[in-house]
């Protein structure tokens, strides 16, 4: 007699693969809301800081856009691309998008840490952006 490997289990092979698709399928869309739910915010927050909100979509335009609202160089877009140096990067535009529509360091580090709450906070919120100076 031998011994099923894991994958010769037996049973219902077209069962079992229907299980693990339905599995996999309410992961997918959970993180497929989030993505939209960020995209959509990034573009409000873009369009609110008087950029276009389209860029959102285009990679590496929107780093440098990010920038732009952030008020921080547009050479900071080179750290987001080095291993270490993009941590940084993440942190200063994020905590420079926060004092550019009034909120503080700490709402900065949660636009880091918990992305689908505080994008969305604050794309949808009252916070209004102020103005750069030249």
């Amino acid at each position: 007699m031998t011994t099923p490997v894991l994958a010769q289990l037996g049973g219902n092979d077209a069962a079992q693969s229907a299980a693990v698709a339905a599995a996999s399928t309410v992961p997918m869309l959970v993180v497929l809301a989030i993505f939209v739910l960020l995209i959509a915010a990034t573009w409000k927050v873009f369009e609110r800081a008087g950029e276009p909100g389209w860029a959102a979509l285009v990679p590496i335009y929107n780093l440098i856009v990010l920038c732009r609202v952030a008020g921080v160089s547009g050479w900071w877009v080179l750290a987001a691309f080095i291993p270490l140096l993009n941590i940084i990067f993440v942190f200063v535009t994020s905590i420079g998008v926060a004092e550019r529509f009034g909120k503080g360091t700490g709402y900065g580090i949660g636009l880091v840490l918990l992305p689908f709450i505080f994008w969305p906070m604050l794309a949808w919120s009252d916070a209004q952006p102020v103005a750069r100076m030249a």
